[in-house]
C-alpha cells in the first residue's frame, strides 16, 4: 500500500488538522475534532449540518462555509459518523433558527443522524438524499444510495439558508432538489482504505464497473471497458429514463478520486450530447473531484432538474474550501 500517510489510525485525524490550518478562514474544528464548523456563524439562521465517512473528501468538510454548510460531522474511512458527533455539532452551529440534517441515504448514516435528532436539544428536521440509480432493484434496507447529488443539495439549500429562508421551508426545497436528481458511477479501479491495507475489490485489465458505489459497493455489473461514449449513453440513458423529465439541469461530472480534469471533461462532453438527445439542456455545469472514494479511478454523472429558484440559489456565492464563486451571471 502506497500512501501519504504515518499510520492508518491517524490519517483523519492529520487530515482534519491540516484542512483546518489550510482554510483557517473559513473554518474550525470542534472540540476532539468531533465536527467541522464553519467559523463565522450567523445568529438566527437555521444551521445545516451534514455527515459521513471519510474518504469521501471534500465531501462534507471542505463545503462547510458561505453559503453551504455550518457543521459536517466526520466519520473513519467509510464509516458513519456518530451521534454525539451530531449533537455536539449542533449545539455548536445553532444559533436560534434550528437545525436541517442533510443525510446520506446509507443505513449507518440514517440511523445514527436519527438518534442525533431525538436527543439533540436543538429544533430540527432532516432530508434524505438518495439520487443513485445504478441498483435498479435496490437491496438496501434504507433504498437508493445517496452518492454525489448530495453536493446539489447542500448548495441549494446552503444558499436558500443564507438568504434567510426558515426551516420547514429549507426542509421541502432540499426534498424538491432530491427528488429531481438521479446519478450514477463506473469504476475503473478499486480504491485502498488505509485500515484493511489492499484493494477493496478487484477489477481486470479490461473491466470496468457500471453503477459503482462510492464505497466500492457493486453496480449493476461488471463488463469489459468501453469507450467513453458508449459510457456515458449508458449512464445518462439510465439517469433520464428514471428521472422522466426534460427541460433545463444541472450537470455535474463527478471524479473519484484517481481520474484527471483531461478524461472528466471528456466524459462531461460526451454526457451534455447525450442528455440532449433526452430532452434535457444542461443550464448549469460543474465538473472535478466532489465526492470521492479515496483513489479510485473512474466518475459519477449527476443530472439536476433547473427551474428559477433553484438556477438562483446555484447561482449565489459561496465560499467553502471546495466550492468557492462570486455571483454568477
Amino acid at each position: 500500500m502506497k500512501k501519504l500517510i504515518n499510520a492508518p489510525d491517524a490519517v483523519l485525524a492529520e487530515s482534519l488538522d491540516g484542512l483546518a490550518a489550510a482554510h483557517a478562514d473559513i473554518l474550525t474544528l470542534g472540540d476532539e475534532r468531533k465536527f467541522v464548523r464553519r467559523r463565522h456563524l450567523i445568529t438566527g439562521k437555521p444551521a445545516l449540518i451534514s455527515g459521513g465517512g471519510a474518504g469521501h473528501e471534500p465531501l462534507h468538510a471542505g463545503f462547510v462555509g458561505s453559503g453551504m454548510l455550518d457543521a459536517a460531522c466526520p466519520g473513519q474511512v467509510f464509516t458513519s459518523p456518530t451521534p454525539d458527533q451530531m449533537i455536539a455539532a449542533a449545539s455548536a452551529v445553532d444559533t436560534g433558527g434550528g437545525v436541517l440534517f442533510i443525510v446520506k441515504n446509507y443505513e449507518g448514516d440514517v440511523m445514527n443522524f436519527a438518534m442525533a435528532a431525538e436527543m439533540t436539544d436543538s429544533r430540527n428536521l432532516t432530508v434524505i438524499v438518495d439520487d443513485d440509480v445504478a441498483v435498479e432493484k435496490s437491496t438496501f434496507s434504507t433504498g437508493r444510495r445517496g452518492v454525489a447529488g448530495t453536493l446539489i443539495v447542500e448548495k441549494v439549500v446552503g444558499a436558500a439558508a443564507e438568504a434567510g429562508m426558515a426551516l420547514d421551508a429549507l426542509k421541502a426545497l432540499g426534498e424538491r432538489v432530491n427528488a429531481g436528481t438521479r446519478s450514477m458511477g463506473v469504476a475503473l479501479t478499486s480504491c485502498t482504505v488505509p485500515a484493511a491495507g489492499k484493494p477493496t475489490f478487484t477489477l481486470g485489465e479490461d473491466e470496468m464497473e457500471m453503477g459503482v458505489g462510492i464505497h466500492g459497493e457493486p453496480g449493476r455489473r461488471r463488463v469489459k471497458l468501453a469507450p467513453a461514449d458508449q459510457i456515458a449513453e449508458e449512464i445518462v440513458g439510465a439517469i433520464a429514463g428514471d428521472l422522466k423529465q426534460t427541460g433545463d439541469c444541472i450537470l455535474l461530472v463527478n471524479g473519484f478520486g484517481g481520474t484527471p480534469s483531461i478524461e472528466l471533461y471528456l466524459m462531461f462532453n460526451a454526457a451534455r450530447k447525450q442528455l440532449e438527445k433526452h430532452g434535457l439542456r444542461v443550464g448549469r455545469a460543474l465538473v472535478g473531484n466532489y465526492v470521492t472514494s479515496l483513489e479510485m479511478a473512474g466518475c459519477s454523472i449527476t443530472v439536476s432538474m433547473l427551474d428559477d429558484e433553484i438556477a438562483k440559489f446555484w447561482d449565489t456565492p459561496v465560499h467553502t474550501a471546495a466550492l468557492n464563486w462570486g455571483q454568477r451571471s
